[in-house]
């Protein structure tokens, strides 16, 4: 059975979160996007948590669903992420990771030691701790041998495991004597499964991709897709395809296309100057305009790391799919700024009301079902999001990418299917 995954979003509690990421509405959108398993978010925040211990009941092992029967074919999976500030080898490291948890109570045993280490869990849902990221995993092990870390975003410049400001470059310097407990990497917005394939250093580990979302209109934009048994259906079932990068179980990553992700190129935002890592390096790393340093972006950093020059996914990993969002999509239709304008809300209901979800209507609808419904430049906008046929001006420095699928005059026009 298909299982499409999306473990890394957050909660209201986390900071510059929307205040609908309630247990509730979240498995409301989740049905809206198509997304099957959600990751709770910020479980070390006590009053998220208690939340989570109310509202939610195990049905499989390790997945919940709500305890009042809505949505009864959605599950979460206890996840969080944390924000670690330390040192090592003489230099600060900033690094974000995901920690997936099989049980409430492995949770519990979790933010009972980091409170009693003394962080400040109530003011974030990411906490900030000072803690090295081996012996964070470590620590984690302790508690319970099954709970799963995963480097998070892992490309993007300030917080890491291979950033440009404060990360590493490699897994083992980061992680030292755990890292052969690092079996996934999170591939974040601004890079996708086929820059990590260009790293050898990466072939023993999963590359999947998450949301990163801060609201729940924006879960599922990155996604892992699944074929799994329903004896598999479970935390200790997902993590085993992960560990065995199993490509009969484990489908394809949906992704964002890299270049709209805000840190895929170099760039200075106060000066508008976005570059190519070769302009980059001709500049000596030093903004054109101003002279400061230039955020190193994410296709900069893939270029220092990379061995081996790849087009498409090698046969022996796990492929991928690239996506706009469909609000993006309408948007661009409708000629307005802002996916979240009212045309955009009111097709959108509409169109998942009457051919399926976001995912269904992105990936798996017939093209010419969507034209009877949507009309001629919604199927159009459809199929060359599908085939890659758009220009995407690459996102820097903080600053998103911005998609075009249609030239100036096209989008005036009744444009043929093909």
């Amino acid at each position: 059975m298909r299982k499409i995954t999306d473990w890394h979003v957050h909660s209201r509690f986390s900071r510059a979160c929307s205040q609908n990421l309630t247990l509730e509405n979240n498995a409301l959108w989740c049905e809206k996007k198509g997304v099957n398993v959600l990751g709770t978010a910020d479980f070390t925040h006590p009053e998220w948590f208690g939340e989570i211990e109310s509202k939610l009941i195990e049905d499989e092992p390790g997945l919940y669903k709500l305890k009042d029967g809505r949505f009864s074919d959605m599950r979460y999976m206890l996840t969080t992420e944390v924000s670690q500030i330390y040192k090592k080898n003489d230099k600060t490291r900033r690094i974000h990771n995901l920690i997936l948890a099989p049980s409430i109570e492995t949770v519990r045993k979790t933010n009972k030691w980091l409170a009693d280490a003394g962080f400040n869990l109530k003011a974030d849902g990411r906490p900030i701790l000072g803690l090295d990221s081996e012996e964070l995993y470590k620590r984690l092990k302790d508690i319970d041998e099954r709970t799963v870390l995963i480097p998070a975003h892992a490309w993007t410049p300030w917080f890491s495991v291979f950033g440009s400001k404060s990360g590493f470059d490699s897994l083992e310097e980061c992680f030292g004597s755990m890292a052969e407990h690092v079996f996934a990497i999170e591939t974040g917005l601004s890079s996708d499964a086929l820059m990590n394939r260009s790293c050898s250093m990466l072939d023993k580990v999963a590359v999947i991709s998450n949301s990163d979302a801060h609201s729940p209109e924006k879960f599922g934009r990155e996604a892992n897709v699944f074929d799994v048994a329903q004896n598999e259906f479970s935390f200790d079932g997902f993590m085993n395809v992960l560990r065995a990068r199993d490509q009969k179980k484990f489908l394809y990553t949906i992704e964002f296309y890299p270049e709209e992700g805000k840190y895929h190129v170099d760039g200075h935002a106060d000066c508008g100057v976005a570059l190519d890592p070769s302009e980059t390096k001709k500049l000596g790393g030093l903004c054109p305009k101003c002279k400061r340093p230039l955020t190193i972006g994410v296709m900069s950093r893939v270029a220092d790391l990379h061995d081996r020059e790849v087009t498409s996914i090698p046969n022996n990993h796990v492929p991928q799919k690239s996506i706009v969002p469909l609000p993006e999509i309408l948007a661009e239709i409708y000629n307005v700024a802002s996916p979240s304008s009212k045309k955009v809300k009111a097709m959108y209901e509409s169109m998942i009301t009457n051919l399926g979800n976001e995912f269904h209507i992105l990936l798996d609808a017939s093209i010419s079902d969507i034209k009877t419904f949507a009309g001629d430049d919604i199927a159009e906008a459809i199929r060359r999001v599908r085939a890659g046929e758009m220009s995407i001006t690459p996102g820097y420095d903080g600053v998103y990418g911005k998609v075009k699928i249609f030239k100036e005059n096209e989008r005036k026009q009744k444009i043929p299917l093909f």
